[in-house]
């Protein structure tokens, strides 16, 4: 039996040329499945897997209607899935698509330049959704693929290996580098056109607007990075230790007895607790490089004593110390801040905002509110503030045979109740929620901040990682002649959680497991962190690459104050420079550096002043013909030198170079008697 390559050598070559366009257009699309609806997912690979076979059995091509049919099927499935065909998802759906369905009328040279343009296009989209570095590597991939298979396209006769072709195509992109990497550093920067905000933090560890407590039976790691810190400290300065670095966050003050949002009300924005922050301590200046959020949130290490720095933005800080920008981040973001861990804020004597922080829903967590009853009726905080009260209810936690789980179960109507009492475990938002709720019952004001705590520095680059599984939830109580003053419950749980000897783990998968039974654990986190940090170098210095760093560019090459208009007049500047230096090197290469076309030139020359002139594109096999009807057999030297001259260009294996060359050497010998021709030697 054949085996399969030797089945493929055999096809035709259009089948062979249609199975291995088909192949790239199944890796362009194979990035998008994850983003795209399941039907347009599984109608594209029916409709390849379709096209392959006819190609394969050399099968006719499905008619029109059987198109018509489907496109009319998969716009109304695209309506009904995105309620819309404008945007980006429901624009990528129906590229997909039309990609898809225009294979199964790939029959004329036209039809595949039409698949070309769409894989093309298709390839682009990726990017909407992703830009990182193996999104990129398979994207360099696609275009190589789609490339060989213009080119071979364009090869009309016999089977030419896809190696040939694959040549072709890298030496055209090699051709393309200069300019892409020129486009690149000198076009302007747009920001992103697209991002549509979503909350996928549901279930798994992350950070989202509001805190739901007690829904999610179990919490799912999510190992992913959140953002990167690079820390430019002075001399003498260190990096914080993992139980003092909380990057702060959503504020969240109102509960409904089930979640916990920021307080939006217009009596509170009427009476809002003014921020007052008062910073002391040395300042440290750090570098964040933040992942995509879809929100419009910063993180800062607590307390940044300026505005994180972000060309072309506009950075506000509200009262409760979150720091938000105009838009949300649907981009990779970096921006410099200084941050000190001495702070106080929040007024220092009881003002009217502050009753908002001790409000609770009726009718929730009726136990709680008796526990809070019974540690007022002792005569040692019946008149206690909260300096004498939190430490009363941490002591509870450390002595109480409360534990911190992954796995706490879905909570019934009283969440605090159940933590307080039934179940006495949860992860940090029970915690901190419990704990915010006991306070507030005893008449202290108190609110829960979410944001991320501790980290890990990546051995490679030394950029502290901080990752989504890093999100947490403290509380802030408020205490007389100090403000709000940070209290983390879950330290009294569970110490490790906060500190820096013990960090949660994600579960391993199957994938984990494997490459954990054949590799060491050690290498497996090297190669990790090797990994992460090509990452962040490629975030660094492409996708970061921002309009700031364009008008440094020009900055460095003397522009004083640099603008868009500058940057304009330095791109066209090049590309002319450059469109003239190729001119010039052409010119050069064609009249200078083939000796074949130079030789051709002087054979027309001669044969004009000898009463025969020609066009330039008249080729050598037709100047024999001319010759020897011109002049007879007395051309036949001259006609058979032509011929042998046309097989050295055009049919090199049936040319006989010495037999040329012998030619040449006594062509003006044969044809004395035409004195114009001697010169050809």
């Amino acid at each position: 039996m054949l085996s399969l390559i030797d089945k493929l050598r055999h096809l035709p070559r259009d089948a062979r040329d249609t199975l291995f366009l088909l192949g790239v257009i199944a890796w362009v699309i194979l990035p998008q499945t994850e983003h795209l609806p399941l039907w347009c997912s599984a109608l594209a690979a029916i409709v390849l897997v379709w096209r392959g076979r006819l190609a394969w059995l050399g099968m006719p091509l499905p008619s029109k209607w059987w198109l018509i049919g489907l496109l009319a099927l998969t716009i109304g499935a695209t309506l009904i899935t995105h309620r819309t065909l404008l945007g980006r998802d429901a624009g990528v759906t129906m590229i997909v698509v039309l990609l898809s369905l225009k294979t199964l009328e790939l029959r004329a040279k036209r039809d595949a330049f039409v698949v070309f343009f769409l894989g093309f296009f298709t390839m682009l989209t990726n990017f909407f959704f992703s830009q990182s570095l193996l999104v990129a590597a398979a994207m360099m991939i696609a275009l190589m693929g789609l490339l060989t298979a213009l080119v071979n396209a364009h090869r009309l006769v016999g089977q030419p290996p896809l190696t040939e072709s694959l040549k072709t195509a890298g030496f055209m992109v090699l051709l393309g580098a200069p300019i892409m990497a020129l486009l690149f550093v000198l076009f302007p920067r747009l920001a992103p056109l697209w991002g549509v905000p979503g909350d996928a933090m549901s279930g798994r560890s992350g950070l989202s607007g509001q805190m739901e407590v007690g829904a999610i039976a179990k919490l799912a790691l999510d190992d992913s990075i959140a953002f990167r810190v690079k820390w430019n400290l002075a001399t003498g300065q260190q990096i914080p230790p993992a139980a003092e670095q909380y990057f702060r966050g959503p504020v969240l003050s109102s509960f409904d007895g089930r979640n916990w949002r920021p307080n939006t009300s217009q009596l509170s924005r009427r009476f809002a607790v003014p921020a007052g922050l008062k910073t002391s301590g040395e300042v440290l200046n750090y570098e964040v490089t933040m992942e995509p959020t879809q929100r419009p949130w910063l993180f800062v290490l607590e307390a940044a004593t300026a505005a994180p720095q972000i060309p072309g933005l506009d950075v506000v800080m509200t009262n409760e110390l979150q720091w938000i920008i105009n838009r949300p981040v649907s981009d990779l973001l970096r921006y410099k801040a200084s941050s000190s861990t001495r702070f106080t804020h929040g007024p220092e004597r009881q003002v009217i905002g502050l009753q908002d922080f001790v409000e609770l829903p009726a009718g929730f967590n009726p136990r709680t509110l008796q526990l809070a009853a019974d540690i007022r009726r002792d005569p040692r905080f019946a008149q206690a503030n909260a300096s004498l009260l939190v430490p009363e209810v941490l002591r509870r936690l450390r002595e109480g045979g409360y534990t911190y789980t992954l796995e706490p179960g879905v909570f019934g109507q009283h969440t605090a109740d159940e933590f307080w009492f039934d179940r006495k475990e949860g992860f940090c938002e029970h915690i901190a929620s419990s704990f915010v709720i006991l306070m507030r019952a005893m008449d202290i004001p108190a609110r829960i901040v979410t944001g991320y705590q501790g980290g890990e520095v990546n051995p490679v680059d030394n950029f502290w990682t901080v990752r989504q599984r890093d999100a947490h939830a403290w509380a802030e109580v408020w205490q007389p002649g100090e403000g709000w003053v940070r209290v983390d419950p879950t330290g009294a749980v569970s110490p490790g959680r906060i500190g820096a000897f013990e960090r949660l783990a994600v579960p391993q998968g199957a994938v984990g497991a494997a490459l954990g039974a054949v590799m060491p654990e050690g290498m497996i986190t090297q190669i990790r962190a090797a990994w992460e940090a090509l990452n962040n170098s490629w975030n660094q210095w492409v996708l970061n690459y921002s309009q700031a760093k364009q008008l440094d560019l020009l900055k460095s090459l003397g522009f004083q104050s640099p603008s868009w208009e500058d940057l304009g007049k330095v791109l066209a500047g090049i590309v002319t420079l450059a469109g003239l230096i190729g001119a010039i090197f052409t010119y050069w290469e064609r009249h200078h550096q083939d000796p074949w076309l130079r030789q051709l030139g002087k054979a027309r020359k001669l044969l004009a002043k000898a009463g025969l002139p020609s066009e330039a594109s008249t080729p050598p096999r037709s100047l024999a013909l001319q010759a020897i009807t011109k002049f007879g057999e007395e051309a036949r030297p001259l006609h058979d030198w032509l011929l042998q001259f046309d097989a050295m260009r055009y049919r090199p294996q049936q040319s006989e170079p010495s037999r040329t060359k012998q030619s040449l050497a006594t062509l003006s010998a044969s044809f004395s008697r035409l004195k114009p021709l001697q010169a050809l030697s």
